[in-house]
Formats: structure tokens, sequence, C-alpha cells
């Protein structure tokens, strides 16, 4: 009885836990402005389907794709085991579905092959980023905590699915050592595990028990890890893919009031809406941005694939879209946290732009695409980088002289070179 009261404490503070943690996501996700996404919404089932659930985007690279599908699809579907657990630590039972008979056995059985296959797909990823150095998984904005982030993921995972085998190797050995009639269960991985254990039951049970403790208490755990954790994309992965920006990639945005006062310019009659706040352009800081902005950031699980094919990246600029999403990430849990302690956020002397993102960095992107392309969950850098961009231009009237070159040719002869429109079409007299 003591231990099902200290099991049902336990999980009642891991869910609170998570609860809270999951409040202080929303929270700093609506920082940004509102955005409407919910539009299509037959397209949008069928892109979260595809992409999020189906990984369809991840198959580029088929090795890091079937090593991911084994880790991903072994680790959920072992923890529907969890159900049957938390039931027997709250009743006080042992195995409480072992009367769905051979159902119960192939089941558990799936789930040790399962278990294995985490156990092999976290240590080659173990090796991949410790020992082979795969490039992706390096670079400026790769600290020593991202780092070290990716292998406490990893060792925990290899902990819980060691702790899961172990647990039913020890249980099927003592049920082979009382000769029960029938062996509850069926052990195609731990039975492997036998010789490792030793012979007395009471010892056995102990042993049982403590993987028992031990693989329940680190799901808890690793609950509450995740919103501190890059591998939040576990979760919001789905949400993100399905607020997936469904128009043709590339296509810019109109800025309401910018259309209002182009309709005023065009027609002397029209009488714009006088806006409730002042107008701003573009995006300086965190609040700047939409809502789906910042979902995008905290989905961000830093594989480098989008930096692994930024061109801009790749001929030795500064520009690394990951840095992007993890800088606008960093940025707004640190106004998260001040409005936490001021109710309302007033400022700090610090802004996404030049605090953490630098102006050098913003104009390197050719807007090319190639790594909204290239990520597996349909993050976006491209977008935060156009309003950082808008903001320069339209509010601070700062551009190199290269786009300054460029947006006068735009409005004295309609292109982007220094020619008259009146031979725009000269090229074509040279075929």
């Amino acid at each position: 009885m003591i231990g099902q009261v200290i099991f049902a404490i336990i999980l009642l503070l891991a869910i609170a836990l998570a609860s809270y943690n999951a409040r202080k996501i929303i929270r700093n996700i609506k920082l940004g402005r509102p955005t409407n996404r919910n539009d299509q919404p037959v397209m949008r089932w069928k892109t979260m389907l595809s992409v999020a659930l189906g990984q369809s985007k991840m198959t580029k690279r088929p090795t890091a794709f079937a090593l991911h599908l084994l880790v991903y699809l072994g680790f959920v579907i072992i923890n529907i085991e969890m159900l049957e657990i938390v039931i027997d630590g709250l009743v006080g039972s042992h195995r409480i579905f072992s009367g769905l008979g051979t159902l119960y056995n192939f089941l558990i059985a799936c789930f040790e092959w399962l278990a294995f296959g985490v156990l092999l797909g976290c240590v080659i990823f173990l090796i991949r980023r410790n020992i082979i150095h795969v490039k992706r998984f390096f670079g400026v904005e790769m600290t020593q905590w991202p780092k070290t982030d990716a292998n406490l993921i990893l060792l925990a995972e290899i902990a819980l699915m060691t702790a899961f085998l172990f647990m039913n190797a020890a249980d099927y050995k003592t049920q082979i050592l009382i000769q029960q009639s029938s062996i509850i269960g069926a052990f195609p991985i731990s039975k492997w595990l036998f010789m490792l254990l030793p012979t007395d039951i009471l010892t056995l049970h102990t042993i049982e028990r403590i993987c028992w403790w031990f693989h329940i208490v680190g799901v808890l755990a690793f609950l509450n890890y995740l919103p501190y954790s890059k591998h939040l994309h576990i979760i919001l992965a789905f949400p993100n893919t399905y607020f997936s920006n469904l128009n043709p990639k590339g296509q810019f945005t109109n800025m309401a009031a910018v259309t209002e006062e182009v309709k005023a310019m065009l027609d002397p009659s029209y009488t714009p809406p006088t806006p409730e706040q002042p107008i701003h352009f573009g995006a300086k800081d965190v609040p700047d941005l939409t809502w789906k902005n910042l979902l995008e950031a905290y989905t961000c699980t830093e594989c480098g694939r989008c930096t692994a094919v930024c061109p801009a990246n790749i001929t030795g600029k500064l520009l690394s879209p990951r840095k992007i999403m993890m800088d606008t990430r960093d940025r707004m849990v640190e106004i998260g946290m001040q409005q936490e302690k001021k109710e309302t956020f007033t400022g700090d002397g610090k802004s996404l732009l030049d605090n953490y993102i630098t102006r050098e960095e913003i104009w390197a992107c050719t807007t090319c695409n190639a790594c909204t392309e290239a990520c597996p969950v349909n993050i976006n850098p491209m977008e935060i980088i156009i309003e950082l961009r808008r903001y320069m231009i339209m509010e601070e009237s700062q551009a190199p002289t290269s786009i300054n070159a460029m947006l006068g040719n735009i409005e004295n002869n309609g292109a982007p070179w220094k020619y008259a429109q009146a031979d725009r079409a000269n090229w074509r007299n040279s075929y």
C-alpha cells in the first residue's frame, strides 16, 4: 500500500509539472502576433499525417531516416505499455493485462523487439555524433549545451530500454524458477539476459522492482525534461506541420497597412481605415513575429539539415538557418521569463535583431528556400529573415548599398538593373 501511495504522488507531481511547463510554452508562443492558419483543413491534415507521422521529408537521408524511424516508433509504441505500468502501480497488481493471453504475449514480444531497435538506433546515433562527427551536428551555434542535450536524450533512452528489458528478464527467470505451468509474456530479447541474473528469487524480485521503478520514474522525468530540450519536437511536430504555410514557397505576404496606402495613392477618393495601434513594419523582436514563427522555434530539433543545404553557409558566409531558429527560441524564452516576473514585458534594452541575430547574417540569405525544403517538420527560417529585413528597410531605412541601388532602380526603371524601361527587352535582340 505504501508503494501505491508513493507511486500515485509521483504520478500526480509529474502530471502537474508537465501541465505547468506546457502552460509556459503556450504563453511564450502567444507572445507572437496573430496569423490565420485554419484554412484548408483537409490539406492540413494530409500534411501533418505525411510529414509529422509518416516522416516523408526524412527519406532524403535514408540512413538517418531508418534509424530515426526505428527510435521514434519504438519509443512511442513501447510507452503504450505505460498504461499497464500505471494501473499496476496504482492498484498494486502485476501485469494486469496478462489475461489477454496470446495477444498479450504477442504485444510483449513486439515491445521487446522495438526496445532492442531503440537501443541499436541510439547507440548508432551516439557514434555518429561523438566518433564519426557528422558535420551538420556542429557549428558556431552548437555550443556545449545543445551537444550535451542530444547526448543526454540518447543515453536516457538507452537507460530506459535497458531497464525495460532487465525488468522482463528478471520476471521471466522468476517464473521459470517457481516452475509456473505457463509463462506470462513472451521475451525474445530479454531471455538472452537470463544468464546475467542471479538464481535467488528474492534477489530477482528486487531487480525486477528496481527496474520497474526506474522505467516509470524515468519516463515521467523524460516527459518533464522535454520542455527544456530540443526534443520537444516529438510533440510539437504535429501542430507545427498542421499549421504549415500552404502557399507556394517564397511567396511573400502583403502587409495590410502598405496595401491600404497603395490603394489611397491609386484612388485619391479612397480613405484608409484608421489603425487602432501605431503601424510597425517587419520585426525587430520576438513579439513582432507571428505565433507560428515562435511555434517553429520551439519545434526545431537542431538537426542541421537546413544549414547543411544553405548556399550562403556552404560558401562560408555567417548565415546559419538553424542559428536563426535557436536564437529566436532563446530570445522568446528570455522575454517569457521576464513577463512571468513582471506580468507584462516592457522591454529590456535588447532585441532579437542585433543582440541575437546580426545584420550580416540576415543579408547573407539568398531567399532560395533550401532551408525550408530540407526541414523534416516544415520549419521556415526565411519568414523570420524576411521580417527582420522589412524592419531594417521600412522602419530604419537601412540596407546594404547594393540593396539600396536595386530598390532605386526598381522605383525609377521598373527593374533591378540600371537602364531605361524602354531598353528592358533589348536582350531579346541578341537571339
